[in-house]
């Protein structure tokens, strides 16, 4: 816990110039407020009895009241936005922070964790935390101050009476250490269980056509409402403890204030020696601090929930933190020039050391050649895609780009020489021509109109309600098929070296699929393309077709030999016509 924290206030070091404007409003802002119990204490000793009021002294003493508790309220409000200030600035660079690593770590990581639960760190996790240090600041500074002050007025009237409240002040610790404890490890339970809720509700939403089709509907709900009881359970019992905190300190807080009381009340009387003689004025003052003295410890408790809280999301933060990046490479070679040769020599991969997947592979690519790649489900297809681009590094073996190994290039280099468009398509909120131009922002509107001209998208972006300045998004109405041809015009704009299709026109209509075809054989002309299809029919022209199966190549020609040989592609193929 003390580790998370100081990781935490370790983020609010650039800010320390409102950390100290903090303590300082709070130091005056309460060194006021400590003030206005000895004034009301001679103003009770202005009233000491029928016709004895000092009326003169009464006045001037409200009137410094007044001054006092009109300024104090000032410097709190300093304080206040100064704390403010400290918080939101250090979450707001928390935030940054855990997003810009979720761009640094291993494709691996994002592809194992569920993404409504990362996005719930970054965003509901980093408000928890916001939360917890406003109250966390704001309390501590003032408390600390009031305790302190609070206890030299008390030293300064009654140093005996002051002293049995010191020895009395650790019950509410006591009390409140142990719930504490209880509270903490049921609010990392808790955050938890949310992180599964956010990632279980993003996900039913965001597949909702998928989930009515299947009649997932029933057990969609019973799963959420199995982790919103067992949430619900833990909440409960995370709340409760938390609760408690408080009325046990007000508690032992009450006790205290008796005891002074008490014993006050004994030395106003002169009933005994321990304390001395007190006026009623003094003991007004007394009990006025001795309230303000404990009155911190119940707010500082009141805030333990939130504390416990914010203290459970930075550790879920913090773990995200500490994951493994990619390895910077900006001392590699950039791959200023590719003629687009290509090799696997050797190569071994598995993304589960016990699950095997590629091993030994071995392939030599020209430049120019148009290489599909085919085979049934899981056999390592999209795999060596994600090799060739370094989404994941091999665990042996060597991959050259036009006879440079792909560990001694830099990743942007060797990924701004591929094209690729994938079977997901994704499109971001903004224009089409934004859209378009993703992958060249300086592009100008004519050569972003050829682009999707020569993937036959023109005609149905000319029909949207702005045109190429219709804003679009992933929900905003455009068909699988219409956002397919968008990424692909993306391609058609970059101007790649090399290519790759993952299945490409996987959601376009045939009639439209050979349009494209032969706009993909226009761009392909003098440039390495790898083609993913599970149409056989698409890849009859490429150069040379691996046949994959359990990671391996098992075949290698072109259609005419492969269908010669009469092998598992010729039944591949032939299972797709089959009547």
């Amino acid at each position: 816990m003390l580790k998370t924290l100081r990781r935490v206030f370790a983020y609010a070091r650039p800010y320390i110039g409102y950390f100290v404007m903090t303590v300082i409003f709070a130091a005056a802002g309460v060194s006021l407020s400590l003030a206005v119990p000895v004034f009301i204490g001679e103003a009770v000793d202005c009233c000491i009895g029928r016709d004895n009021v000092d009326f003169e002294k009464l006045r001037k003493i409200v009137l410094f009241l007044a001054v006092i508790v009109v300024s104090s309220a000032l410097f709190q409000w300093f304080m206040s936005l100064c704390t403010n200030k400290l918080a939101f600035l250090t979450v707001r660079d928390l935030r940054a922070d855990i997003f810009n690593k979720l761009e640094r770590v291993p494709l691996r990581y994002i592809d194992r964790h569920s993404k409504g639960e990362l996005t719930s760190r970054v965003i509901n996790d980093i408000e928890i935390i916001s939360d917890g240090l406003l109250q966390g600041f704001t309390q501590f500074f003032s408390g600390v101050i009031t305790i302190i002050g609070t206890l030299i007025f008390m030293m300064t009237i009654n140093f005996k009476i002051a002293l049995v409240v010191v020895f009395m002040t650790p019950l509410s610790f006591l009390a409140a250490s142990k719930i504490t404890k209880a509270t903490h490890n049921s609010y990392m339970k808790q955050s938890k269980l949310r992180g599964d809720m956010v990632a279980l509700a993003e996900e039913m939403a965001g597949n909702q056509k998928l989930v009515k089709a299947f009649v997932y509907d029933d057990r969609a709900i019973e799963r959420f409402d199995k982790i919103n009881s067992e949430y619900g359970k833990v909440g409960a019992k995370a709340t409760f403890f938390s609760s408690m905190t408080n009325p046990t300190t007000r508690f032992v807080n009450g006790l205290i204030y008796a005891a002074v009381g008490l014993l006050g009340a004994l030395g106003a009387i002169g009933y005994t020696s321990f304390v001395g003689k007190m006026s009623v004025g003094k003991l007004s003052s007394f009990l006025a601090y001795s309230n303000q003295y404990t009155k911190p410890f119940n707010e500082i408790s009141g805030v333990f929930a939130e504390l416990q809280n914010a203290i459970a999301s930075a550790q879920r933060v913090f773990d995200v933190l500490d994951e493994e990046e990619v390895s910077d490479d900006t001392d590699k070679e950039l791959l200023s020039s590719c003629r687009g040769d290509l090799s696997f020599r050797n190569v071994y991969f598995s993304y589960d050391p016990k699950v095997k997947l590629i091993q030994d592979f071995t392939l030599d690519v020209k430049a120019g050649e148009r290489v599909a790649i085919v085979g049934p489900t899981g056999c390592g297809k999209s795999t060596i895609i994600n090799l060739l681009l370094r989404f994941y590094d091999i665990d042996s073996g060597q991959i050259t780009v036009s006879g440079k190994d792909i560990s001694e290039i830099t990743r942007d280099s060797l990924r701004s020489s591929f094209g690729m468009v994938l079977q997901e398509t994704w499109v971001f909120t903004g224009t089409v021509a934004e859209n378009i131009s993703y992958g060249a922002p300086d592009a100008t509107r004519e050569q972003i109109i050829e682009a999707a001209k020569a993937v036959y998208a023109h005609g149905f972006i000319k029909r949207l309600p702005e045109g190429y300045d219709t804003v679009i998004s992933e929900d905003s109405g455009l068909s699988q098929g219409q956002k397919q041809l968008i990424c692909i015009a993306r391609i058609m704009l970059m101007d790649p070296p090399m290519l790759i299709l993952d299945e490409a026109t996987s959601s376009i209509d045939l009639r439209t699929e050979q349009r494209i075809q032969k706009a993909f054989v226009k761009l392909m002309e003098g440039r390495t393309s790898f083609v993913i299809a599970h149409r056989l029919s698409t890849i009859k022209n490429a150069d040379t077709i691996l046949v994959m199966k359990n990671g391996n190549i098992i075949e290698q020609g072109d259609h005419a030999a492969l269908m010669k040989k009469g092998g598992f592609y010729s039944e591949l193929y032939n299972s797709q016509f089959a009547t």
